[in-house]
């Protein structure tokens, strides 16, 4: 006998089946920014386990349609979508015998992002919509452990912001510095000093001007801007929280 097990107060395991295989799925978290905030797209489960419930998008890998996990997410991103991801990073791997009631089940996660004037869901809003993140989660009870999940994209998300060119892939390809400023503060759920800001942005080097091309706005026209370099991460001086009002 299990000597950790007989004590007194010991967790009881279920017995184990040699003959069970673990399912593996690989999941998409995938944030897009429209209506001023950061939104994610969810899907309503059809059948059990949790039918009717929320949760990210995905499925069991299949071998006959795919010859990698990165390739099984990719596929689900253009399924759900209609686009393919122009940023698709690895999350992490979660497996255990009880994220599922029906059985021991791993899953990779991935994150992606993708510009809201690229999005075109494949299905209607009663089956697959985006949601508002408040806070690192959603105001609705997801399916499985995927509010855990979430949560972990979120801090991740938010993490990247500090020191990669991240937040680009939720941009057109040109834009103007309150845009760009606008989307830090979606995703940071906080307002930041513009003058702080644009500081730190400057010192980073990261933008080049269009010659040119002025943008109208609310005040006067705003000078529109593209990164320089897609791929090459910026490791910015400061932490962006500092520039927070």
């Amino acid at each position: 006998m299990n000597r950790l097990a007989s004590e007194p107060g010991a967790a009881q395991l279920p017995p184990v089946n040699p003959a069970e295989k673990p399912s593996f799925s690989v999941d998409l978290v995938i944030f897009t920014t429209y209506e001023d905030c950061l939104q994610v797209l969810l899907v309503k489960r059809a059948e059990a386990p949790f039918k009717g419930r929320w949760a990210l998008p995905g499925g069991l890998l299949e071998p006959g349609r795919d010859d990698a996990i990165e390739g099984c997410a990719l596929r689900r991103l253009v399924e759900k979508t209609g686009v393919e991801a122009p940023y698709l990073e690895q999350l992490k791997t979660y497996g255990s015998c009880d994220r599922d009631p029906r059985g021991w089940t791993a899953t990779t996660v991935y994150f992606a992002l993708i510009a809201s004037e690229l999005v075109r869901p494949r299905a209607n809003q009663e089956t697959v919509r985006w949601t508002p993140i408040q806070g690192e989660g959603v105001s609705c009870e997801l399916a499985f452990d995927h509010a855990r999940i979430l949560a972990d994209a979120v801090e991740r998300l938010r993490s990247k912001l500090e020191y990669t060119h991240i937040a680009v892939h939720l941009l057109p390809k040109e834009f103007t510095l309150p845009e760009l400023q606008r989307i830090y503060e979606m995703i940071l759920q906080q307002p930041l000093d513009k003058s702080s800001f644009r500081r730190r942005v400057a010192q980073a080097d990261m933008l080049e001007e269009i010659p040119g091309k002025l943008r109208d706005g609310s005040g006067r026209p705003a000078q529109v801007y593209r990164f320089r370099d897609y791929d090459r991460r910026t490791f910015f001086p400061r932490s962006i929280s500092r520039y927070a009002r």
